[in-house]
């Protein structure tokens, strides 16, 4: 019989992510059959999962850690912000249509049925699935039709494990008040908690935990430490740009302008993971460093909107004097189409702007579509003539003079554009940079060695590393219990 925890948070960026990927290579270590599950997810760093559809990025790296497929049903209801309050949902891997948060909670209940599809087909012939929560159960106005937390965990009657980050802190308040603030039949659901990013003696919160028990009566299955190789693993969400380190003063800088709806942000984590390379993100109201050898534009669940932000914030002007000072500019998927001519959005996909002038670095033109390309991808750099492996997560069409010379071919045919000087390219494959051959011939021709390192084999490795450190700390009968 599968066994089933799930793990919720008492906010939100507490870790459930990496204590999921934990728990899954625990087990996997163990030798037991187990996957991860994630009834509702808002991201836009999504990822195409081994069946074909769109997940979690986080549901795809958790697969990893539990060493199997990827499936579109860890992850059956994906949310992909594109306004202030609008999203598109994706219901197991596919678009099923947009809506606004009101609308979207009236339309919950109705998700509930492919979720616990999903749950079925997931668990079944396994011995564990860890089930990773979203946002927290304290949210109490969001609890009718609750499809992420607790309707989901009674529906399914799955034990849950409360995360709490001290961190942050007032861990002790948030606990408590979880416990204080949740109907009976949800507080049930909860068998203990899970504190979280601590720093120094763990004696110390020694009262902190028999604080939490006499109010609560919850056990602690174990008081985890800040885990060091979680740095090496790909984050989820965006908030984690707002925390990342800066002029580290490495030989080459690379900068990446920080949209409102950046996506798949993580394609960049291989350059970061570079000795030599000085990842630089640019938020709103910074200037894009005039000492960058390199731009990238990632990719925009919103192109249009996040064009006309890049113009507002003077980032049109600095990329302008960037490539006069001959810079190079790489942009990828939404990147890609704000660095030609034009974008034209006639079906109102992204709203009511029906076209906007595009950045003018690249002879091309885009006219968004209904139609979504989803598909993992083998390539080739039509640049570097080296292997590449990734995936393409877009709408629209790009045409023109400048896609004669493709960044790269995607299984056979043509993709991206590069202008006349080679100096700035273009393509809607993710996952350029985690060819290790593509990386050492970029950072190669910016006069330095890198790409030593085989980066999937890097973030393996940073799992087994996770999965060690919460062995040393978790409370062993708890996880043995789990893992039995």
């Amino acid at each position: 019989m599968t066994k089933t925890i799930m793990l919720q948070g008492t906010g939100s960026d507490v870790g459930k992510t990496v204590l999921v990927a934990g728990l899954c290579r625990i087990a996997a270590n163990r030798g037991l059959k187990v996957a991860p599950f994630k009834p509702q997810n808002m991201s836009n760093n999504a990822a195409v999962s081994d069946d074909g559809g769109e997940i979690g990025r986080a549901q795809w790296l958790q697969s990893m850690a539990a060493r199997i497929p990827s499936s579109v049903h860890m992850n059956p209801v994906l949310l992909k912000p594109q306004s202030e309050t609008g999203s598109q949902i994706i219901v197991q891997g596919k678009v099923a249509g947009q809506a606004r948060g009101r609308d979207y909670q009236a339309l919950k209940p109705r998700l509930m049925g492919a979720v616990m599809e999903s749950f079925e087909m997931v668990r079944t012939g396994l011995d564990l699935v860890v089930v990773e929560g979203a946002g927290s159960p304290a949210e109490i106005n969001l609890r009718a039709g609750d499809i992420a937390n607790m309707g989901f965990a009674t529906r399914a009657n799955v034990p849950v494990v409360l995360v709490g980050d001290i961190d942050r802190g007032g861990v002790i308040a948030s606990l408590v008040g979880t416990h204080t603030i949740l109907s009976g039949e949800d507080r049930a659901m909860i068998s203990g908690y899970i504190i979280n990013k601590f720093r120094g003696d763990v004696s110390l919160f020694d009262d902190g935990i028999a604080a939490v028990g006499s109010f609560t009566g919850w056990s602690c299955f174990g008081v985890v430490p800040w885990l060091k190789s979680a740095a090496r693993l790909p984050a989820e969400d965006s908030v984690v740009l707002e925390k990342l380190a800066r002029g580290t003063g490495r030989a080459l800088k690379v900068a990446v302008p920080v949209f409102s709806r950046i996506a798949n942000f993580d394609d960049l984590d291989p350059l970061a993971a570079e000795p030599e390379v000085d990842l630089v993100f640019v938020r709103a109201g910074e200037r894009i460093p005039a000492d960058a050898g390199l731009v990238v534009i990632p990719g925009s669940k919103a192109t249009i909107a996040d064009l006309a932000d890049f113009r507002a914030q003077g980032w049109d002007r600095d990329l302008q004097a960037h490539v006069r000072r001959g810079g190079r500019v790489i942009g990828i998927c939404g990147g890609y189409q704000m660095l030609g001519n034009r974008v034209a959005d006639p079906h109102g996909i992204e709203g009511n702007v029906g076209e906007i002038r595009g950045l003018g670095l690249l002879a091309v033109e885009t006219e968004m579509a209904p139609e979504k390309t989803v598909r993992n991808s083998r390539a080739r750099s039509a640049i570097y003539d080296v292997a590449l492996e990734g995936y393409e997560i877009h709408l629209g069409r790009t045409t023109g003079a400048d896609c004669t010379r493709p960044a790269v071919i995607i299984d056979g045919r043509p993709d991206g554009a590069v202008s006349a000087d080679g100096m700035v390219s273009g393509t809607y494959l993710h996952g350029l940079f985690a060819s290790d051959a593509y990386r050492a011939a970029l950072l190669k021709s910016f006069g330095i060695e890198g790409g030593g390192e085989n980066y999937r084999l890097s973030v393996d490795r940073a799992l087994d590393d996770v999965a060690a450190e919460l062995e040393a700390v978790l409370e062993p009968r708890w996880l043995d219990s789990l893992m039995s």
